[in-house]
């Protein structure tokens, strides 16, 4: 099919004394004009690219982010590196295309790319938007065989490698910051986010913040199913549950929070904790379930693993901590579970402060007193104010956090990227 450019030129180079002599001429710049019309109004064809659909918070926005784009302006298709995952079942019944390039492990790498370019160039996209490190490197080793693709890069935590990271993470980030001029976009959820890359030599007027969407009508109050949920764990209804929701690594600080439920206990005898989500290292998991028993918990805190209905587990808690140690960068947790009314406890990492603004508490990072006096006050508010904060949690969501707000926004600035 000719291009948008060529037909432009076409129609515009046939002189005006040939149009007045020759009735073909004029049928064949109808036809032109028919088709560029069409032409200018199609579908863009994007290209998301990410590592795996597993449930993360990455993971679950994009999710969230592709269901809702405009389907009259865009035709999507989804590439994940790794087979399987239990997101892919949310895209089943949608006009998604979702592809598995089969990756067979980290050193995988030139039948990987082999996957990878066959099916960009069967596609033929517009525009690839990668979301994290690894994606975002694929795409820029990719411009040699598709080199007028356009590229946006997705970065999901709010601080750029540094000594919290392992050596793949600094290799990553040393390498995204080297070679950040040649994308044309890079989309960051955070603030706190952007300031840190830019610090560390990102280009600043190739960056913009959008934060997360949280689904609403997903996310909501129904205390119904947290009794449910509370019932299956053994939790009555005069026991405190304070919960922390996040992958098992390192970043997520479980061992504040293993701490700061040792303080709590001291103080309360009717308070129960639960960590819910999984992690990829058995080792750092075993040392988790150590320090549990180290501490004395072992009848106090609840490992539930990864749970589908996460709705009811939020709405299960009477506090959600995020007791993250560095690079969170938009925390889903924290806005779904105000989504839910549930008031939040959180460290000053990323835009957790910004998140929860008034509606919660907000310490220091890594500082097991700082996190227990924060559950401690709320813990100590009457019912009344209780009500209040939970209410305000959820209308703050509402109005600076929608799906829409996202959805709306991400389609801006791809559009704006495909008219350059």
């Amino acid at each position: 099919m000719l291009s948008k450019k060529v037909i432009i030129y076409f129609v515009t180079d046939i002189p005006i004394q040939q149009l007045k002599m020759n009735q073909n001429s004029l049928t064949t710049v109808r036809n032109l004009l028919n088709l560029s019309t069409y032409c200018l109004n199609m579908k863009k064809k994007i290209v998301f690219l990410i590592r795996d659909l597993e449930y993360g918070g990455a993971q679950r926005q994009l999710v969230t982010l592709v269901k809702e784009l405009d389907k009259k302006k865009f035709e999507i298709t989804l590439l994940h590196f790794y087979g399987g995952g239990p997101l892919v079942k949310d895209l089943k019944d949608t006009s998604i295309n979702v592809i598995s390039l089969e990756k067979r492990g980290r050193w995988d790498i030139l039948g990987f790319f082999s996957r990878l370019i066959r099916s960009l160039k069967e596609i033929e996209p517009d525009l690839l938007h990668t979301y994290m490190g690894e994606s975002n490197l694929v795409a820029i080793f990719l411009k040699p065989f598709l080199p007028s693709i356009r590229i946006i890069w997705g970065i999901r935590i709010s601080q750029s490698p540094g000594d919290a990271f392992d050596w793949l993470g600094n290799i990553i980030g040393k390498l995204e910051n080297l070679l950040s001029y040649l994308v044309d976009l890079i989309i960051i959820n955070s603030h706190a986010g952007k300031e840190d890359y830019v610090s560390s030599g990102f280009p600043a007027e190739k960056m913009v913040v959008i934060s997360n969407g949280i689904n609403t009508e997903r996310f909501q109050p129904d205390r119904e199913a947290g009794r449910k949920v509370r019932a299956k764990w053994g939790i009555s209804e005069q026991e405190i549950l304070i919960g922390l929701v996040g992958r098992l690594y390192p970043q997520k600080d479980h061992p504040n929070f293993l701490q700061t439920a040792a303080l709590l206990c001291k103080e309360y005898q009717n308070v129960r904790f639960v960590c819910v989500g999984t992690g990829p290292d058995k080792s750092y998991i075993q040392q988790l379930y150590q320090l549990t028993e180290e501490l004395g918990l072992s009848e106090k805190v609840i490992w539930a693993g990864a749970h589908e209905d996460m709705c009811a587990v939020y709405n299960a808690l009477d506090l959600a901590v995020s007791a993250s140690a560095f690079g969170e960068g938009f925390g889903n947790v924290i806005g779904e579970a105000m989504a839910c009314s549930v008031t939040c406890v959180v460290t000053n990492v990323g835009d957790s402060a910004w998140i929860v603004g008034d509606t919660g508490i907000v310490v220091p990072p890594q500082n097991p007193e700082a996190l227990a006096a924060g559950c401690r006050q709320l813990i100590a508010l009457s019912l009344p104010e209780k009500l209040v904060l939970q209410e305000e949690a959820r209308r703050k969501i509402l109005e600076y956090f929608s799906v829409r707000n996202l959805v709306e926004t991400t389609q801006l600035y791809c559009l704006k990227i495909l008219s350059i």
